[in-house]
């Protein structure tokens, strides 16, 4: 018995439609113009300084926080063993 030829053609066109869509879609991908490479990029250096001071402001806050944690830790161990 073979797939291909069933009793009913329209089974057959539906399935011959996916297969060539499908195929399509995937050579439209490598038709494609490129996009030209020569686009210009800026970047503003003050919102680059901008990011780099926030960032430091959260790193510093991380420092802040972890040493305030791990100083209560070992006031609060220091309690229960003496």
């Amino acid at each position: 018995m073979k797939f291909a030829i069933t009793k009913n053609p329209w089974f057959n066109e539906f399935v011959k439609n996916t297969g060539l869509d499908i195929k399509g879609k995937l050579i439209a991908k490598y038709l494609k113009k490129d996009t030209p490479k020569n686009s210009v990029k800026s970047t503003d250096i003050n919102v680059l300084l901008n990011r780099v001071k926030i960032n430091q402001q959260k790193e510093s806050r991380k420092k802040l926080f972890f040493s305030a944690a791990a100083s209560t830790g070992l006031v609060i161990f220091g309690f229960l063993l003496f």
